[in-house]
């Protein structure tokens, strides 16, 4: 490509970058201690709404023109502009907002955008959206405040709504959903899976939970789950059944029982291992 023309590509794009930059910089000068929202589809659309029933100021980013030009003319406070790019948040009145919210389920689009964050304004809460739990201590590293996983959400609202709908008192189930927040979630981690489970998330990473019966003949009858070093697989025991009887999260000194059913919460791998370990028969002398 001639010397000229490449000049003359790269001074358009510099304009074109010049341009958003502004229209980004106008649509924020007026906002001060705003929310500034990383994508907007569905859910920051719906977190819009709550904002501006509130009364409270927020900036949108997204990268979708047909989107920003039906909800701009709506007049919603939306701009067109990359999120991950340092100068679009600064432009955006990063350093002015009380908070920051990645409203799209990505988790490398997500981390962009937090590494952007955190290097520009390191006190700036940030709430990140994600799909489910995989990624919950990997956007927390990356400097998350907040980690909205849908599908735990999901299931922590249907479970409210059926409480409130047997009778728990209300405070009771506020403070129960309180709780597995604090906790991040790990009432939820992981589930029995079945053959027509969907995931995008490779299976090895999966956390999930497995029964396991200690048969006559094993070695594992008489020990203790401590001395079957269960947790140093990363495992938890959530739960250990006995004669139809459920005891959830039992001790560590609970020696196993022929017929002991043991719950087990942890990824394939580390399940493995344990069955392993459960399932191993004394040899003949």
């Amino acid at each position: 490509m001639p010397t000229d023309l490449v000049l003359k590509v790269s001074r358009q794009e510099w304009l074109q970058k010049s341009l958003e930059l502004h229209k980004v910089a106008q649509k924020s000068l007026a906002t001060t201690r705003h929310v500034l929202i990383c994508g907007y589809g569905r859910s920051g659309q719906h977190l819009a709404r709550l904002l501006d029933k509130q009364g409270i100021d927020y900036v949108a980013l997204d990268l979708d023109p047909d989107r920003i030009r039906e909800a701009a003319a709506a007049g919603d406070s939306v701009v067109f502009g990359d999120a991950a790019r340092r100068e679009t948040l600064v432009a955006a009145g990063l350093l002015r907002a009380s908070c920051v919210v990645v409203s799209f389920a990505e988790f490398r689009a997500a981390e962009k955008v937090l590494i952007a964050v955190r290097q520009l304004a390191p006190a700036v809460p940030v709430v990140v959206r994600t799909y489910d739990e995989s990624d919950l201590e990997r956007l927390t590293a990356a400097g998350a405040t907040e980690v909205v996983p849908e599908v735990l959400e999901g299931s922590l609202m249907l479970g409210s709504q059926a409480l409130m709908l047997v009778g728990v008192p209300v405070a009771r189930v506020i403070k129960q959903i309180r709780k597995i927040r604090e906790s991040r979630y790990q009432m939820f981690r992981g589930v029995f899976r079945g053959i027509d489970d969907e995931s995008d998330i490779p299976d090895a990473q999966l956390v999930r939970l497995q029964s396991l019966v200690v048969e006559p003949g094993a070695k594992a009858v008489g020990l203790t789950l401590a001395e079957l070093n269960l947790y140093e697989l990363n495992l938890v025991v959530t739960a250990l059944r006995r004669s139809g009887v459920r005891e959830l999260d039992p001790s560590p000194s609970t020696a196993l029982q022929v017929g002991d059913v043991l719950v087990l919460k942890g990824k394939p791998e580390a399940l493995s291992v344990a069955q392993s370990r459960i399932a191993a028969k004394h040899t003949a002398a």
